[in-house]
């Protein structure tokens, strides 16, 4: 199943009423909205006065005011990771000093495991709703270790929505060149915007690469 960004964003703060809280996965491929639907739960807690803690990778610095930045121009600050990053003590320190009603993270395929193991614990022994949203493959079609980790023990796991040029739902994400050239080989981390990376239905993404 797949939700567009927007009500997402939205049912994830209905879904923390009166529960217990949960390590959520919001994962597509590129742009689907993924910073959008973060930045639009952060403000529908922060209108009901409620106290947030963004974060996003140390390796994309491509935001020049902001931390996050979605393609239709909203933007916030967040503090960044990086693979040394104690997520579990930095963000319940802050918890000591001011409650937290939520935790975001945005490009969460950067994460490690053990970073996703600390996010859990966040939940479970904190009491913190931490929502995550990131990338699940990589431009080979590989996952992200961060992904993966999440994949295999978030409480919630949401698709949401991306169009490939053909109409149907596009699940990959292709790597090309100044030319447009699919890259087949390569880092699997290479930071890019839609001059370097094309959302994909499956179909179209192996033609790409058998091309």
């Amino acid at each position: 199943m797949w939700m567009n960004a927007l009500g997402a964003g939205l049912n994830a703060i209905v879904s923390h009423n009166g529960e217990m809280a949960k390590l959520y996965f919001y994962y597509s491929s590129m742009n689907a909205g993924k910073s959008t639907t973060l930045l639009q739960a952060d403000f529908n807690y922060r209108e009901r006065g409620m106290h947030t803690m963004l974060w996003t990778a140390q390796l994309d610095d491509r935001g020049e005011e902001k931390a996050i930045e979605s393609r239709i121009g909203l933007g916030a600050d967040a503090h960044r990771y990086d693979g040394a990053t104690d997520l579990w003590a930095d963000v319940t320190a802050a918890h000591t000093e001011r409650k937290l009603n939520c935790v975001l993270v945005d490009e969460a395929q950067f994460l490690t495991k053990e970073q996703v193991w600390q996010l859990a614990r966040l939940a479970d022994e904190a009491g913190i709703p931490v929502l995550c949203y990131g990338l699940r493959t990589d431009f080979q079609g590989e996952l992200f270790p961060g992904s993966a980790a999440l994949l295999g023990i978030a409480d919630a796991l949401v698709e949401l929505k991306a169009v490939c040029h053909c109409g149907r739902k596009a699940t990959m994400n292709l790597r090309v060149d100044v030319h447009g050239k699919a890259v087949k080989q390569g880092a699997q981390t290479e930071i890019g915007g839609n001059d370097r990376y094309l959302a994909l239905c499956r179909k179209h993404f192996s033609e790409a690469l058998a091309g």
